[in-house]
């Protein structure tokens, strides 16, 4: 039995698809954790169990994490709350839920920047982080997903890439990181919850196939866009100004400061890329089948 948290979100979507290809074969059962059944698809509520609720919730993880082999854990961010509490307060119930339940396995999505010199001061990464310590403290066997920025961050820019040919960010424009493609993150934690013969606790980096700066990540939009794009670097007091008039936390907006901060600062760039942390999705592939079909739309 495989548990999968946050079924209808970016990440968890796609986990969700390539299980119901392959569960079976291996004689896995699938289990969803979803606060509105509605939102998953016809055909996907005839083939799982579904649980409903909020996995924050010690009532819901507990039908949940009954008779669980494995879990994919993703905590959705609350801007109403500090880091620490958005990603370690919401998994405590988790954690007393894994241990009650004998649960052998939990993959989680985390992120890069562990060992780095900016892992203490990386907000909401050093919140992430954090987690993963919590989790893994637990004696289950833990694989965190250690995740560079997505591809799918620019479908927030979908509007000023079509109106202005504008997208913007906090890093300086030749800043060259790591960048995935969530399917890519998706395929990676299929991989993990079906196999299932490793164990203690350990970071698997999904690193995407090359680092890309800013400045790279306009001109292959310009080249698979056939239109002009560019980056303009917004100051880190503007994005806190703009963050705290959408009425986020205080907290959670320094937060995302201090991450963006630190990754300007490198926090990306701990680790080395080679055959078992790349990942195959290009820049250029990602546009021509996801942003160009959302700037069309």
């Amino acid at each position: 039995m495989i548990v999968i948290t946050a079924p209808t979100g970016n990440i968890g979507r796609q986990l969700l698809t390539l299980l119901l290809e392959s569960a079976p074969a291996a004689g896995e059962e699938l289990r969803v954790v979803v606060r509105d059944p509605d939102r998953l698809p016809d055909e996907v509520r005839g083939r799982v169990e579904v649980v409903t609720g909020s996995h924050a919730e010690p009532a819901v993880l507990d039908r949940a994490f009954e008779g669980a082999d494995a879990v994919f854990w993703l905590v959705p961010p609350d801007v109403s709350l500090t880091p620490r509490q958005a990603y370690s307060g919401f998994s405590r119930p988790a954690v007393s839920a894994l241990a009650a339940h004998g649960v052998g396995q939990v993959v989680g999505v985390s992120a890069l920047g562990r060992g780095t010199a900016v892992a203490d001061s990386a907000g909401l990464v050093t919140a992430s982080l954090a987690m993963d310590d919590l989790i893994a403290g637990t004696g289950v066997g833990y694989r965190a997903l250690a995740c560079p920025s997505f591809f799918e961050n620019l479908l927030e820019e979908t509007a000023s890439i079509r109106e202005k040919g504008v997208f913007t960010d906090n890093v300086d424009a030749d800043r060259k990181a790591p960048r995935a493609a969530v399917a890519d993150i998706a395929a990676v934690a299929a991989g993990l919850l079906l196999d299932r013969s490793w164990t203690g606790s350990d970071s698997v980096p999904v690193l995407g196939p090359q680092d890309l700066s800013p400045n790279d990540l306009a001109r292959i939009m310009t080249e698979q866009l056939g239109r002009p794009v560019r980056y303009e670097r917004q100051p880190f007091d503007e994005l806190s100004a703009t963050l705290v008039g959408y009425g986020l936390n205080e907290a959670f907006v320094q937060g995302i400061v201090d991450m963006k901060r630190a990754k300007d600062a490198g926090l990306d760039a701990g680790v080395a890329r080679t055959p078992a942390t790349a990942s195959p999705t290009t820049f250029e592939q990602w546009c021509a089948q996801t942003l160009r079909p959302a700037l069309l739309a």
